[in-house]
């Protein structure tokens, strides 16, 4: 089975000096020099130790002085989500002039209609779609093939792939030949976009700099408090961001982790909560969760949800 009914998030890109620009920026606030000067003379040490200081200390303007560009694949749930952190910048698929994954899962029931997404917007062929999906629909009630369908167009929640739940898959191939069949009686895109469920496939573009990152997107989307799907992006997000710049990222995570760094005198990497290695120096975390339950609830949050 492939995991096609989950969000993907892919780096599109970053710069590749981010570290030693925050660190230059972060030591021009105490130096006479100028940045070139600072910026050819501090070695890769320095670096880690103004970036740390930084983080430790909270002292976040120099750390906008980076860019890190991610495509995501969610659902229209969780890009409403994503959209409401308003220091970045978006870029999402138009609804209204693409039904790109929509004509995939069709493609996949019947291989002789083309998956070209855009091509053919005769009404005859938007009925021809409807009969597809309700044929195929009345034919089969095997989970496996429903769920492979399914997933060429929506994210499925973890409860339901659990459940095995044929019942809500149906009703969102139900939602989608409804939506070609208005399409087919002359209802505009916009119009008929409306009968569709939340849980289809969009992307979306996002630019975030490493402070919003770190104080903003990843504590409140890591916590295990947060939803489920845009949980796992934050935390996907998290992995692809320390195999790049894991000097920035590492002490990174959940609401908890970001209180705790600054209430510590040495800064802990997130993967010592995961092991346990390292014990939380405050009372309680900002969901009121006790100094004892912390790591088991980090360990819960980074968890596949689909795995739980």
């Amino acid at each position: 089975m492939s995991d096609e009914y989950k969000p993907c998030v892919r780096l599109v890109s970053y710069l590749p000096e981010a570290p030693k620009i925050i660190a230059v920026a972060s030591k021009l606030t105490i130096s006479h020099k100028p940045v070139a000067t600072i910026k050819q003379k501090i070695t890769e040490e320095e670096i880690r130790k103004w970036i740390q200081e930084l983080i430790l200390h909270g002292h976040g303007s120099p750390l906008e002085h980076s860019i890190y560009i991610f495509e995501i694949t969610c659902s229209r749930v969780t890009s409403h989500q994503i959209v409401r952190h308003r220091i970045a910048s978006y870029t999402q698929l138009s609804q209204r002039y693409s039904d790109k994954y929509l004509r995939q899962m069709i493609s996949a029931i019947a291989e002789s209609i083309s998956p070209s997404p855009n091509r053919d917007r005769s009404r005859e062929k938007f009925h021809q779609y409807s009969i597809v999906l309700r044929s195929f629909m009345d034919s089969t009630n095997d989970w496996n093939k429903l769920l492979d369908i399914a997933s060429k167009a929506f994210i499925i929640p973890p409860k339901i792939i659990s459940r095995q739940d044929t019942y809500f898959l149906k009703n969102l191939l139900n939602a989608v030949s409804t939506y070609y069949e208005l399409l087919a009686q002359g209802v505009s895109y916009e119009d008929a976009r409306y009968v569709l469920p939340q849980s289809i496939k969009t992307r979306i573009i996002m630019t975030m700099n490493a402070r919003e990152l770190i104080e903003s997107f990843l504590p409140l989307r890591m916590c295990s408090r947060a939803q489920w799907e845009i949980r796992y992006i934050a935390w996907s997000m998290w992995r692809v961001l320390n195999k790049v710049h894991q000097e920035i990222f590492m002490y990174a995570g959940p609401r908890c982790v970001y209180h705790d760094q600054r209430a510590r005198k040495e800064l802990c990497p997130l993967k010592k909560y995961l092991s346990d290695e390292c014990i939380p120096s405050i009372e309680r975390c900002p969901e009121k969760v006790e100094r004892e339950g912390i790591n088991k609830c980090i360990i819960y949050g980074s968890r596949d949800p689909w795995s739980l």
